[in-house]
């Protein structure tokens, strides 16, 4: 995986602005440490860090479609971030069309594509992608990313031209580009952390392309269309055929994404989900001749003490005992101390480029850590509750009716802190009124589906445009900051059309949540794994983790120049932490510090990156 970057300017000569270009490139060196790139022309310039995965000696970047990326004369120009799983096809077909390659590369596979096919290319792959690719034939820019947004790519429309990266720091490091919060962001940071409005980059006037489009930047004009969506119609398999179908799909993706020339495992936590990619990739490298699959699972001292909720059914440990054991796997499980989260906290907001999910993000960001240190790919079951309804929301017939995001039923979020000039300023109630509705909107419909069969579809809508895609953006932003690669199978966009259209009594038999998933890998698994509930990523029950995040909170209290109270209300914080009460969480998951980290990260970026408020 790696990182790219870029700036078109239709008014300057951006041959002279190599030192600017180079430090966008080199703000995003975690994501490629294995090598860097520029290239600049009169009106483009491109950066791209590299993380070797395929092809480990070729596969250079900029790639261009001459000998010389140097060259003076008008050229096709890829920055490319991502893994093509089809890409041994693509290449064939190419080839028989007269296209010759110079590497091994994917990268070299979606230039010629793109040569082959323009702007239809994204239609035929199967990956992981976001890219940008310059036309100089054209004085065209491309910016394009995958069907499900498993790759994130950000861009900013100045005066005369665009900006973009694969990280906001990377646009941030332009000096064209100034970190501002407006009412929308802020709504976005408040109001709907878990239901972030796709597009919506945070900062003011920072776009990020959205999921299965491309955006078209030229001198008169940029428009964003879309190459891939869901389609309704019936669906015509019976229950076997259903399951074995399902079963196919996700073998095939599996294998598919194997394809690495670099250290590869999977993250094992005892789910179905996880166990089954373990298991069946377990199964891909047996038939291959290779060895058995390294595994990795997270842990926290205490965790085996602590009482289930509505969230985690229990700890992972047993399970993921069972699961390694009955595949087979050389299983790791990492251990995560108290001190260790506190220390991850600085570097989990620096990859993040925003308030994220606090100690969750910081034990993720120390799992990946430890993994990286003997892997470079893994496999993920991130997904599966998404697209086959294995969340809460999805069974509980309160969320189900409720005229909101049902994860979002009958909690309060962050925004009953804002201040009350802020708050008539955001209108958070309204604004996320306004985004269910243009989201409900936006579901695709099946003719003559009414009543409960077209609301579970609207919630599956909600699930993968809405839910899924920070869970998304979590992983890659977290994992990439220690160079490791997350792939996640479950995302397969042939798997995700076909469930798509599954009716529900197939999806969950007897009401059993994610019931066609389960038995569609059962003999894969032990009977305990195959049919444990959904629980989800654990948080820590660390105490002093709690401790040390109320006294930051009682120090912003005191200080009259704390940036987060130009936005939150210090009386109603001082009151919460006075009667022990916690403060609101961006989380869905029960956590009582999931509040409090909030309030103390968005303080922290508010002075780390000198956002200006709007």
């Amino acid at each position: 995986m790696c990182g790219v970057t870029g700036w078109i300017d239709w008014d300057a000569d951006l041959r002279t602005q190599g030192r600017t270009v180079s430090a966008m490139t080199e703000t995003l060196a975690c994501r490629g440490p294995d090598a860097a790139g520029t290239w600049l022309s009169r009106h483009a310039a491109l950066g791209h860090r590299r993380l070797s995965v395929i092809d480990l000696d070729g596969g250079a970047q900029p790639t261009a479609d001459g000998p010389s990326p140097g060259a003076d004369r008008p050229q096709s120009v890829l920055v490319y971030n991502g893994e093509l799983y089809n890409h041994v096809e693509l290449r064939r077909e190419l080839e028989a069309r007269g296209h010759a390659f110079r590497s091994r590369s994917d990268t070299e596979v979606v230039l010629r594509a793109h040569l082959e096919w323009g702007a239809e290319a994204p239609r035929r792959f199967n990956g992981i992608f976001a890219y940008a690719l310059w036309d100089g034939h054209r004085e065209e820019l491309l910016l394009v990313r995958d069907h499900l947004g498993i790759k994130p790519l950000y861009w900013h429309a100045h005066a005369t031209g665009v900006l973009f990266g694969s990280e906001p720091k990377a646009v941030l490091a332009n000096p064209r580009f100034r970190a501002e919060l407006d009412a929308e962001g802020i709504a976005e940071l408040f109001a709907l952390p878990a239901a972030p409005t796709a597009g919506h980059g945070l900062f003011r006037g920072l776009r990020e392309v959205r999921p299965g489009h491309l955006v078209r930047v030229g001198r008169s004009a940029t428009r964003e269309t879309r190459y891939w969506e869901l389609v309704s119609r019936p669906h015509t398999d019976d229950g076997p055929t259903t399951r074995h179908r399902v079963r196919e799909l996700l073998a095939d993706a599996v294998e598919r994404q194997l394809m690495s020339d670099v250290p590869l495992c999977t993250l094992l936590s005892g789910g179905v989900d996880s166990s089954a990619i373990t298991a069946l990739a377990a199964l891909a490298r047996e038939r291959s001749g290779q060895g058995k699959v390294s595994s990795f699972s997270v842990d926290f001292p205490g965790s085996a003490d602590r009482a289930p909720d509505d969230w985690r059914t229990g700890a992972d440990a047993p399970f993921v005992a069972a699961a390694a054991g009955h595949i087979g796997t050389l299983h790791t499980s990492v251990l995560i101390p108290d001190d260790d989260l506190l220390d991850a906290r600085q570097a989990v907001l620096r990859a993040r480029d925003r308030p994220g999910w606090g100690e969750m993000d910081a034990s993720l960001h120390l799992l990946f850590r430890e993994v990286r240190r003997r892997s470079t790919v893994a496999l993920s079951g991130e997904a599966a509750d998404e697209v086959f309804g294995g969340y809460p929301y999805f069974h509980d017939p309160a969320a189900v009716a409720a005229d909101t995001f049902p994860w979002l039923h009958g909690r309060t979020t962050p925004a009953a802190l804002l201040r009350p000039e802020v708050r008539a300023e955001v209108r958070p109630e309204e604004y996320t009124a306004e985004q269910y509705r243009a989201s409900l909107a936006g579901t695709p419909a099946l003719a003559g589906e009414t009543g409960a069969d077209r609301r579970v579809r609207e919630l599956f809508h909600l699930a993968l445009t809405r839910w899924l895609p920070p869970l998304l953006e979590r992983v890659d932003r977290v994992s990439m900051s220690v160079g490791l690669e997350v792939r996640v199978p479950f995302c397969d966009h042939r798997l995700v059309e076909y469930a798509w259209n599954v009716p529900w009594a197939l999806k969950a038999p007897e009401g059993r949540p994610k019931g066609l998933l389960r038995d569609a890998v059962r003999d894969l698994l032990p009977a305990q794994v195959a049919d444990r509930p959904k629980s989800g990523y654990p948080s820590t029950p660390a105490v002093r983790y709690t401790e040390v995040l109320t006294a930051r909170a009682r120090e912003l209290l005191a200080d009259p120049a704390a940036p987060v109270f130009d936005l939150v209300d210090r009386d109603v914080v001082r009151t919460a932490l006075a009667e022990g009460r916690p403060l609101p969480s961006p989380r869905t998951a029960p956590n009582p510090v999931g509040g409090l980290d909030h309030l103390v990260q968005v303080d922290e970026w508010l002075r780390a990156y000198r956002v200006g408020l709007r």
